[in-house]
């Protein structure tokens, strides 16, 4: 009877296990919680941002949390790191990159219908453009690059294989997978809605995982209900 339980309890903890290793070049697509202002952050200062997809093949559903910290600040640059996944009172070890950082208006003009409010049209049979210019056709439609389809429609969001974008790279780790993009298309990478930033390092190389932004002029200054997709690197 101890054996059984014994088992029982090591097929557990190895399901458990398996359940925690998110693989490698799995996007986040993540909505800041926490603002990031260079006059008031100080080292160690805990992040926050919430996944608003779910994101197939792992345990990670809308609403679950990714957790980070600030590494340094200076008035106008800033480090962070995201190494933390809340999800299901568990807590994920993360190694992750920036590929894509969209500001807040972006991210409210990706929800908005083309064609204009229609109190006719119910938010599921819009058609809206994506961060980085791909259309979404919901309602049965894709999601498309000009005339090509690149991905589906789902909710709260799309599943696109990715597309290169240099310097941001198509799939890693053989992970082919269609993946989450929320509000973003396919091949987004950079900056987008914010003139004044710079990616100095996305954390792909040494130091890996770390991100580094600054502002081309005076202080840096970015708004929570900013959109950003990260990769996970390692786990």
């Amino acid at each position: 009877m101890k054996r059984a339980s014994l088992g029982l309890l090591l097929l557990l903890a190895s399901s458990l296990a398996a359940q925690n290793v998110i693989p490698a070049g799995t996007i986040l697509p993540l909505q800041l919680d926490t603002g990031l202002n260079a006059a008031k952050a100080k080292a160690g200062q805990e992040i926050r941002a919430s996944v608003m997809q779910n994101i197939p093949g792992t345990p990670i559903h809308r609403g679950a949390h990714v957790v980070g910290h600030v590494v340094s600040v200076m008035p106008s640059c800033i480090e962070v790191r995201f190494d933390t996944l809340l999800v299901r009172d568990q807590r994920i070890p993360l190694t992750t990159n920036l590929r894509a950082l969209a500001s807040m208006v972006e991210v409210e003009q990706a929800q908005d219908p083309e064609a204009g409010p229609d109190r006719g049209t119910p938010p599921a049979w819009y058609t809206t453009q994506q961060i980085g210019g791909e259309q979404v056709y919901r309602g049965g439609g894709p999601v498309a690059l000009g005339i090509t389809a690149v991905g589906e429609p789902v909710p709260y969001g799309v599943l696109d294989r990715l597309n290169p974008n240099p310097p941001c790279r198509a799939a890693i780790a053989n992970n082919d997978a269609p993946q989450a993009l929320w509000l973003f298309s396919s091949d987004a990478c950079g900056l987008y809605g914010y003139d004044n930033l710079a990616i100095d390092h996305a954390g792909r190389t040494a130091p890996v995982g770390t991100i580094r932004l600054s502002a081309k002029t005076g202080k840096l200054k970015i708004r929570s209900g900013s959109g950003l997709l990260l990769r996970v690197q390692g786990s």
